[in-house]
């Protein structure tokens, strides 16, 4: 019964709810291998990009478009597949002197992340020190024609924030740990290693330096809202030109009217949830009662 009742309840949809990393002492302290990302503390570059040179004068600029701009989440959703292409636009001849190079990112909504060191304290597991991202992507997916730290300035990197160790917004103040870098390392790697944050080199398809196309996975556990994509061309490691659309992400049909009942008036929502409950556990009972009669 107990079991039928925690089925229904999960059939009609209860939102997921994020989990803050919790990592080990030997993923923060170095026994396990992560990323080199940048100190919380270091300079962490300008938050707006530069002013854009317009396209009237650039000597190459970018004309892109999306397979789909919008995302639907449905009940049976399991991911979706975005296409990025475009092509270059140019005012001269291509230069022979350097290489055209592409990075395309897909950003997902920002998010605070409390990151937790798991110790081993009295033989028994538990949460010791922490240290607070204030704003973190719920996704980042970014896609280059080449190694980015071979086809970007660092200093351009921090401007843009385009790869991942830059891609984080800020940090929550005072810390207390020595050492924040290493925890909001080991974050990065486990959400490397299960998806959410993503590094594909070679994943943008370049074509007689004119024309090129980037294949992205959105997972399932989407969350609501505006993804930011952006379009950078390359040379020499500067940006030549930069472009940025939005794709828009939400809930549709009755995942979203549930959705918003949870949120919105969530007595309501518990209730119905308790009366489906007791509904789906009595219809089993009885079900049971009258094979055995049989």
């Amino acid at each position: 019964m107990r079991g039928l009742a925690l089925i229904a309840v999960c059939l009609i949809g209860l939102p997921a709810l994020a989990q803050d990393p919790v990592v080990p002492d030997a993923a923060v302290s170095g026994g396990a291998e992560i990323m080199s990302f940048p100190s919380p503390e270091a300079p962490r570059g300008e938050t707006a990009a530069p002013e854009p040179v317009p396209h009237a004068e650039a000597p190459e600029s970018v004309v892109a478009g999306l397979s789909s701009d919008e995302v639907a989440i449905t009940a049976n959703f399991d991911g979706s597949e975005i296409t990025i292409y475009g092509a270059i636009k140019r005012q001269s001849p291509i230069p022979a002197d350097s290489r055209l190079e592409i990075a395309a990112t897909i950003e997902g909504p920002p998010r605070s992340v409390t990151i937790r060191r798991k110790s081993r304290r009295f033989g028994i597991w538990v949460n010791t020190d922490s240290v607070v991202v204030g704003s973190a992507p719920s996704f980042y997916s970014v896609a280059t024609t080449g190694p980015l730290d071979v086809i970007l300035q660092p200093e351009e990197d921090a401007r843009n924030r385009i790869s991942v160790p830059m891609v984080m917004r800020s940090f929550a103040r005072p810390f207390q740990v020595e050492d924040p870098a290493a925890f909001t390392g080991a974050m990065m790697a486990i959400r490397i290693a299960d998806g959410t944050y993503r590094v594909d080199v070679g994943g943008v398809k370049l074509k007689d330096d004119t024309l090129f196309r980037a294949d992205f996975r959105l997972p399932a556990n989407l969350v609501e809202g505006a993804y930011k994509t952006r379009i950078f061309l390359l040379r020499d490691g500067h940006i030549v030109d930069s472009y940025s659309t939005a794709i828009e992400v939400r809930k549709v049909g009755l995942e979203r009217w549930l959705y918003r009942l949870a949120f919105d008036q969530p007595f309501v929502y518990g209730v119905m949830s308790l009366l489906i409950a007791a509904i789906a556990g009595w219809g089993a009972n009885a079900a049971f009662r009258a094979l055995q009669r049989k």
